[in-house]
């Protein structure tokens, strides 16, 4: 049933959350001081139980572990909104979404520092080879020795993928007095004094450190292979922390072996655990000068506490204004409030008529639009309208008929 107006004021339910694999408890505490009703589950849900557990849900929250497919999200009709408290949107059918009118977020600058730190610190680690001496004095091993042991000012770094992460650590890394150097195919301005190079391949044979910080997609899926760990400098170093694909980790291992790679730092795999009590197997576990971490780079209070926060403000506004100013899939709409009105939320596919309908809707109502935006996209459009009061429940009643839409809401 949708919400029917009562004296000009709409009479609805608080909408329900459900937030999977212990997000951040600034999550919790932004819907909730919003009004929305909020339940947690610490964990992500097989399939059978997550669709039994979304009935009735309007806004979900995932991290990385939780797979929303196209045949789950269809599966879940009151959903509006999803909500990725993490950096990465791989996790979701981002084109299933869109087309069944879900706005999808994520939070692309939050764990920014927190990965940046992480990578400076293990450029570090590695030059000195600071985990195999931790370790050998773990079992009570005395090796103080300076061979194959260097600082990294002077030295070239070279980032592959210079976005939010990226950018950051090349100025960490300036200020550590290492030259750097970077790729990416899309053209960026360079910070301080690092350099953009022609080539992946340039930048391979040219860095004594190469650190990756690039999404999964085709093109960088295992892009580092025997070849590019073959131009790498001799003696040089790999990390990544961006995601567990792009990396062929036997080609890796055989470069470690060699010596050809001197050492490498990896916290992504391309296969992880479900869950932290589950065990883990990697070639890479016990070759001299590698730093093996489980997928922690954004994993520190204040990365997790921002996350939530940011990602809940956006679904928070959403609810409220229906902006989806932010999301990943979606139409970017934002139109600011308007007092004495009522705002009609519309989803439809974006096919020649749309709007002459809902203008014959609008009109037949007599109906006054105070203020509307329209935004497209290459299956939907996104229509914010804001009119009368008195009519406005008729008109989101006959936008909701068309055959059209896809999904019409009311505030």
């Amino acid at each position: 049933m949708h919400p029917q107006p009562v004296n000009g004021v709409l009479e609805k339910p608080p909408l329900k959350v459900l937030l999977l694999e212990n997000i951040h408890q600034t999550a919790i505490e932004t819907m909730t001081k919003e009004g929305l009703v909020v339940e947690t589950v610490p964990k992500s849900l097989p399939k059978d139980q997550l669709i039994a557990r979304l009935a009735g849900v309007q806004v979900l929250g995932i991290r990385s572990k939780t797979h929303l497919t196209a045949e789950l999200l269809a599966s879940a009709p009151s959903l509006q909104a999803v909500g990725c408290f993490c950096i990465g949107t791989n996790q979701v059918d981002l084109t299933a979404a869109n087309r069944l009118g879900l706005p999808v977020w994520n939070a692309p600058f939050s764990n920014t520092r927190s990965v940046a730190e992480m990578i400076i610190s293990e450029i570090i680690s590695l030059a000195r080879q600071l985990g195999d001496r931790s370790r050998e004095v773990h079992v009570g091993k005395w090796r103080k020795v300076a061979s194959s042991c260097f600082e990294v000012r002077g030295k070239t770094l070279g980032i592959i993928g210079y976005g939010h992460i990226g950018s950051q650590v090349s100025v960490l890394a300036e200020a550590l007095g290492m030259r750097v150097v970077f790729y990416d195919i899309i053209p960026k301005l360079q910070l301080g004094n690092s350099q953009p190079c022609e080539s992946l391949h340039e930048l391979l044979r040219m860095s004594d450190f190469v650190t990756l910080h690039v999404p999964a997609t085709p093109q960088t899926q295992w892009m580092i292979g025997p070849d590019e760990l073959a131009a790498m400098k001799k003696g040089s170093y790999l990390l990544n922390a961006s995601r567990g694909t792009v990396v062929q980790i036997d080609a890796l291992c055989q470069a470690l072996r060699s010596g050809h790679v001197a050492g490498a730092a990896i916290d992504v795999y391309p296969e992880e655990p479900e869950e932290n009590t589950d065990s883990f197997v990697t070639e890479l576990a016990g070759l001299p000068n590698v730093i093996l971490t489980p997928h922690i780079g954004g994993s520190t209070q204040e990365a997790q506490a921002s996350i939530g926060r940011e990602v809940a403000q956006s679904i928070c506004k959403f609810v409220a204004q229906g902006a989806t100013t932010g999301s990943v899939n979606f139409p970017q709409v934002e139109l600011p409030p308007s007092r004495g009105t009522h705002r009609i939320l519309n989803v439809h596919k974006n096919v020649p008529g749309v709007l002459r309908d809902i203008s014959r809707v609008v009109s037949e109502l007599n109906a006054n639009i105070h203020s509307q935006m329209l935004s497209t996209d290459e299956n939907i459009g996104y229509l914010i309208m804001d009119l009368d009061q008195d009519v406005s429940a008729q008109v989101r009643d006959g936008i909701s008929g068309l055959p059209t839409s896809i999904r019409t809401r009311i505030l």
